[in-house]
């Protein structure tokens, strides 16, 4: 077999050559009663019920927040990996937890940081429902060519 021409490779590389990744709930997504608002490139929005996720003092669990966050983020650097017919894995998240909440839902947003070839960064904020930041994360995931 010979390798691609480099037509060949940039109509393999174009955006529009593939079909965007359609977000689906993993076990514990569906555990945690992660609902999807929004999905595209340019930002993936997601809800999660406190009740079910909250720590024994009775407030939403950091875990929490980080396992939610960080597939909303992992969600939105897949999309943008599927316009280059690659897939991501997760290679780095932080978090800073800026307040907490007892009750309601939460909406996590991931926008684009850097959407290169080989790397993504995405912002992920958490707010209650009253709008207030109760997280901000930082997930950088790793662009690879998918496993057929």
């Amino acid at each position: 077999m010979s390798a691609p021409s480099p037509k060949d490779a940039a109509v393999e590389n174009h955006p529009d050559a593939h079909e965007l990744w359609k977000i689906t709930l993993g076990e514990l997504d569906e555990k945690m009663g992660v609902k999807i608002l929004e999905e595209s490139v340019e930002r993936v929005v997601a809800t999660m019920p406190v009740e079910g996720n909250r720590q024994s003092f009775g407030l939403l669990h950091g875990g929490a927040s980080l396992a939610v966050g960080e597939a909303v983020g992992s969600w939105a650097a897949v999309i943008h990996a599927s316009t280059l017919g690659k897939t991501a894995v997760g290679v780095d998240v932080s978090a800073t937890h800026h307040r907490s909440a007892r009750e309601g839902q939460v909406t996590v947003t991931a926008t684009p940081i850097h959407l290169g070839g080989t790397l993504t960064t995405h912002e992920v904020v958490i707010t209650n429902e009253a709008g207030q930041r109760l997280c901000t994360m930082r997930i950088t995931n790793l662009l690879m060519r998918r496993h057929k």
